[in-house]
């Protein structure tokens, strides 16, 4: 009866990440890539347990998906922003792979390349 056992966990674990990419999925942007919402998602369910709304409301979702996007626009379009806002992002990403990131100059290359 232990593998009986054992699959039936497996199946509720298999229940509960269908479930959780599910509820993730209403947060796709309609301009995100499909490597862009894996990653974002990624990003998305390793703190949603962290971040979920409590009863009473507080908006604690909406700022897990805010630091998702800071993270994605930083990561896919080069945005910007605060250093301990992306120092903090960056930490909660470390470990999400993307392969075949854009590199982007910035504007203070682009002035040393000009200034030569």
């Amino acid at each position: 009866m232990v593998g009986g056992d054992a699959a039936a966990a497996v199946e509720e674990l298999v229940s509960g990440v269908r479930q959780a990419t599910d509820f993730a999925e209403q947060f796709r942007s309609y301009s995100e890539s499909e490597k862009q919402w894996k990653a974002r998602m990624e990003f998305i369910l390793r703190y949603l347990p962290d971040y979920r709304d409590p009863p009473d409301g507080g908006g604690r979702l909406d700022q897990l998906l805010s630091l998702s996007m800071v993270w994605a626009n930083h990561l896919f379009l080069g945005c910007s922003y605060n250093k301990d806002l992306l120092d903090k992002v960056m930490e909660m990403a470390d470990g999400i792979e993307v392969e075949d990131l854009p590199q982007f100059t910035t504007r203070s290359e682009l002035m040393k390349k000009v200034n030569r």
